[in-house]
């Protein structure tokens, strides 16, 4: 199945054209035999995953299955009770951490922001890794963030105050900041969240396209299977804190997964317009009755 692609062109993102022809490759990571938890209550057990790199990974399960505790462990947001993160090769918690921030970006589900910044200082924030002792801020840097709030549409937006945004907006200037950081490696928890269903496409085409032109990878949880299906690459089901398939759309998608993990009766078809696996309740809930239409008429 062909990526959808964005309708942006390979230069927009800051990146030449040696950048953006260079093989899928860039930093592995890795969980090797990972459990986390918060005080007594383990989320995730024993966890081994390899993220595919140059590749889009979605992950997907109910909630509390342990989807955001994942990605927090892979950021270096939270520390393993057991087992590693490994970062092409090197545990993530030894590595300094400026270095991971140059390597891995990270946009969590619910960022916080100083009251009243503006978008613009908001998406120059993702520079910070870049700057040096003696090198302020540059010509390079003032591309990353145009390019940035451009592929986000939130050029014009760029003076208000980000706390003055619709939830759609502030999502879309959160994931600037994120693009703006050009790192090979990006992980977003549910980047789609308060965006409607036009901004959910725009969205999911970008990261598609920093895969497919500029050999990104990228992770990210998803609450709709049917989108993972369709712009992931690679698919990880977690059910009960580990993980209960992993593997292309295709291949992991089917009837008993989703009643595994989602606990719901599905049919699932081929998408007649991309070909993966869509997801179809089996047995939707019918609708109440109306109590206007089934009173007895009165005397």
């Amino acid at each position: 199945m062909k990526r959808p692609r964005s309708p942006h062109n390979d230069d927009e993102l800051g990146h030449d054209h040696a950048t953006t022809s260079r093989p899928m490759t860039g930093p592995s990571l890795r969980a090797d035999a990972l459990t986390l938890a918060y005080d007594e209550l383990e989320v995730v057990r024993d966890l081994e995953l390899d993220v595919p790199r140059g590749q889009i990974t979605a992950v997907v399960g109910a909630n509390g299955c342990g989807k955001s505790t994942l990605l927090r462990a892979l950021a270096r947001l939270m520390r393993p009770r057991a087992g590693s993160v490994l970062l092409d090769g090197e545990s993530i918690a030894g590595l300094p951490t400026k270095e991971v921030a140059l390597r891995l970006g990270i946009l969590p589900q619910s960022p916080v922001a100083p009251e009243g910044i503006a978008v613009e200082d908001l998406v120059a924030r993702g520079r910070y890794p870049h700057q040096k002792l003696f090198r302020h801020w540059s010509r390079e840097d003032e591309a990353a963030v145009e390019a940035a709030l451009d592929v986000t549409q939130m050029t014009e937006l760029r003076s208000r105050p980000l706390d003055g945004l619709s939830g759609g907006q502030r999502q879309r200037a959160w994931i600037a900041m994120a693009l703006a950081q050009q790192t090979d490696i990006l992980l977003l928890d549910e980047p789609t969240t308060f965006l409607d269903l036009a901004h959910q496409i725009e969205v999911l085409d970008l990261l598609a396209d920093l895969v497919g032109t500029h050999g990104r990878t990228v992770v990210m949880v998803l609450h709709d299977v049917n989108q993972a299906c369709r712009y992931a690459d690679h698919v990880v089901a977690m059910r009960d804190g580990r993980i209960h398939a992993a593997g292309a759309p295709a291949d992991v998608i089917d009837a008993t997964l989703v009643k595994d993990v989602f606990g719901i009766e599905a049919r699932v078809i081929e998408d007649p317009v991309t070909g993966t696996p869509l997801c179809l309740a089996a047995r939707p809930r019918p609708r109440a009755a109306d109590p206007a239409l089934t009173r007895a008429p009165t005397k």
